[in-house]
């Protein structure tokens, strides 16, 4: 069995590293750019558009709900992460303060990446740098990770102890892990004050969750621990 599940893993973190390595080297200036524009305030932004920050609000307060199926739902540990991401969504579609804020001490003229996507969307139009589409690509294989958990756990959770099939074969946290690679992508694209300071403590907290909820399965389930020694952390 932990054959068959090492090869697979080993796969994937051979893929995964080769998409952060290449990226990283290749776009390593369009990611300087986008950094070095936004911390100096100089950035395009879109403010008061109050129904796409609600829209955002909503579908993050929704992924949330799967994190609650394996576990009873303990919510004071998603407070941060939920002020995170509403105070997120209302300076990036809202109110930018912190970008107002930094524009203050920042007057020389800063380089900022330019737009490889535009388009519309409810009656605003949208702009991607491409440090912006690779912190998309993070979003979607983390919200891909989030679902795809939950569609697991929904189907074996009655009839089993402790999930160990599908995507848990590969990942013991793959909906924790969803979440990071969500926290990591918003904080390349839409990298402020706000993400440079939450992102470390949201990362670590939900480290510390996995290490929590697998101390509460192995108190109820000591065989749990063969899982754990033949399937990865996160991957």
């Amino acid at each position: 069995m932990s054959k068959k599940i090492q090869t697979p893993n080993l796969i994937i973190r051979v893929l995964a590293a080769i998409f952060i390595l290449a990226s990283g080297i290749i776009f390593h200036e369009q990611f300087y750019e986008q950094f070095q524009c936004y911390l100096t305030g100089k950035a395009n932004i879109i403010s008061a558009q109050w129904h796409i920050v609600a829209l955002n609000i909503l579908l993050f307060l929704l992924l949330l709900i799967p994190l609650s199926f394996r576990r009873k739902a303990k919510w004071g540990e998603y407070g941060v992460i939920t002020a995170f991401f509403v105070s997120l969504f209302i300076e990036m579609y809202g109110f930018p303060l912190t970008i107002y804020f930094a524009s203050k001490y920042f007057s020389a003229p800063v380089k900022c990446a330019e737009n490889v996507l535009n388009f519309q969307f409810w009656g605003v139009g949208f702009g991607m740098e491409l440090a912006m589409i690779y912190a998309a690509i993070l979003i979607i294989i983390g919200t891909l990770l989030i679902v795809v958990g939950w569609g697991t756990l929904y189907r074996n959770s009655k009839t089993h102890d402790f999930v160990a099939r599908g995507i848990y074969k590969y990942s013991r946290h793959p909906q924790y892990l969803g979440f990071i690679l969500i926290v990591l992508g918003w904080f390349i694209d839409w990298p402020t004050l706000i993400t440079i300071i939450f992102a470390p403590i949201l990362v670590y907290k939900y480290v510390k969750v996995c290490r929590t909820e697998e101390k509460e399965i192995l108190e109820k389930y000591p065989e749990y621990q063969k899982y754990i020694d033949s399937v990865p952390f996160f991957i």
